[in-house]
């Protein structure tokens, strides 16, 4: 009986190594890119994603020790559990979430936007105006119909989610080298253009970051269905960054170089525009949307995944109801979980295009404060544990831990009022504030746990530092 609560250990190296890297690509990179090149320029929005990737990088870095110090489903729950105590780890966990899930709705809302580039007289049947945009039914069913497409393969089994995700991954990866090799083969670097623009454009664009470098954390979440060593878990985690920064970085230069300034002002999605001009044929535009479609698969299938595994690990430890901790008898996943996160994903496009912004910077924050957190438990299990063995770890000393801490916290001061870069009343505060509010019913009442404090070595299953 026991057997049939437990997850299948079957991924491998290359089904995590596409996993976290199609996770951190999704549709940004098409439907964003002329907005940062606007927003910042050509070289201010290189040096944006590169800021943003150090970020990335060095919490990374903690991340890839922590996870194979405590291979859990969970991951992040767990790091700050140890260190911090369980209200912390409640706090990092549910930021989590609204962050996976802010990228699951994202998705959901991009995919029509993708069908309204290719078919631009599709949309029928009016339904409302929201923030200026009219919302049709024919643009919100191709939405939901994904939505409930991915919703199935995730709940079916992770064997399946990680073929899924390979296929695509391999499909976006040659699109992007496709459309790098038209840029430097025929681009103009004339367009590059202004290099950097005034009034904050440069603190805009890196608080989109967090955002779209999310996904590598997905990786602890699912430590207890990979069948691999520890001490791998930790280098994929790093190549999986490394190989995302590159790309973003590589998509601004090429759509940079496609594109000069008027035309980006006029582009409806920047990036396949820019393929369009570089290769002169509208053909190539549709083949980058194919690609486009892939990301948004790759980031939409994995973030489910995350996503359903931390609502498991909460319910398992009584902060959100049983129901979402259940195990599916056959297909070994937290199905009840899935249900529930497709079925917000399912209702994202009714709030039409507009969305799109709202999610990624209200998810920004939420991912930026689980960051720090993460990188303060580093710190404090570096300092209490010093010689516990760790299969992967972040160098000798605590100043990788320091620097992420410091980064992550000056990323979440980006987001505050007052700054150039800060969330949008009413929008993006809403969406912060209801999440939070519901977050502190669950905060304050009393939790049902199904274990005692670890460190009393009460936990029904044990988790050590070198489990």
């Amino acid at each position: 009986m026991e057997e049939k609560k437990r997850f299948n250990r079957v991924l491998t190296r290359l089904d995590i190594l596409v996993l976290a890297f199609g996770a951190m690509i999704g549709w940004g990179w098409v439907v964003l890119s002329g907005e940062w090149i606007t927003q910042a320029g050509s070289a201010g929005s290189i040096i944006a994603f590169l800021i943003g990737g150090i970020l990335v990088l060095f919490v990374g870095l903690t991340y890839a020790e922590l996870t194979t110090a405590f291979p859990k489903t969970g991951g992040a729950y767990y790091f700050v559990e140890y260190a911090l105590g369980k209200r912390l780890a409640f706090i990092v966990s549910w930021a989590l979430l609204l962050g996976y899930i802010s990228v699951v709705a994202f998705e959901a809302v991009a995919l029509p936007t993708v069908i309204d580039y290719i078919f631009p007289d599709f949309q029928k049947g009016y339904l409302w105006t929201i923030s200026g945009w009219d919302v049709y039914f024919t643009w919100v069913i191709i939405g939901m119909a994904g939505s409930i497409l991915i919703t199935f393969i995730n709940w079916i089994g992770v064997k399946q989610t990680a073929f899924l995700q390979l296929v695509l991954t391999l499909t976006l990866v040659l699109v992007g080298l496709l459309l790098a090799t038209g840029a430097f083969a025929n681009g103009l670097y004339e367009n590059m253009t202004p290099l950097f623009t005034t009034g904050g454009g440069l603190l805009v664009v890196i608080i989109m970051t967090p955002f779209l470098f999310v996904g590598f954390d997905v990786i602890p979440q699912v430590a207890e269905e990979m069948n691999i060593p520890k001490k791998a878990i930790g280098k994929i985690l790093i190549l999986s960054v490394s190989f995302a920064v590159v790309w973003y970085v590589l998509i601004i230069v090429s759509v940079s170089l496609g594109l000069n300034g008027s035309q980006l002002a006029g582009a409806s999605l920047a990036t396949a525009d820019a393929m369009e001009a570089l290769f002169g044929s509208a053909l190539f535009a549709k083949m980058l949307i194919i690609g486009g479609v892939a990301g948004i698969l790759t980031s939409w299938n994995a973030f489910i995944l995350g996503a359903s595994r931390m609502m498991y690990t909460m319910a398992k430890e009584g902060i959100l109801p049983e129901w979402f901790g259940n195990i599916h008898p056959t297909y070994k996943t937290p199905g009840n979980a899935i249900l529930f996160i497709g079925t917000l994903s399912t209702l994202a496009p009714l709030l039409g295009r507009p969305a799109l912004v709202w999610f990624v910077d209200a998810g920004g924050l939420a991912i930026v404060l689980a960051y720090f957190l993460v990188t303060l438990s580093f710190i404090q299990l570096r300092r209490q544990m010093p010689d516990a063995p760790r299969p992967f770890k972040a160098g000798n000393a605590s100043w990788v831990g320091w620097v992420a801490a410091i980064l992550s916290f000056g990323f979440i001061t980006l987001y505050m009022p007052g700054m150039p870069s800060a969330l949008i009343w009413p929008y993006e505060w809403l969406i912060t504030i209801i999440w939070w509010a519901a977050g502190c019913y669950f905060l304050i009442k009393k939790p049902q746990h199904h274990s005692q404090n670890i460190k009393e070595g009460k936990r029904n299953e044990p988790v050590t530092i070198d489990e």
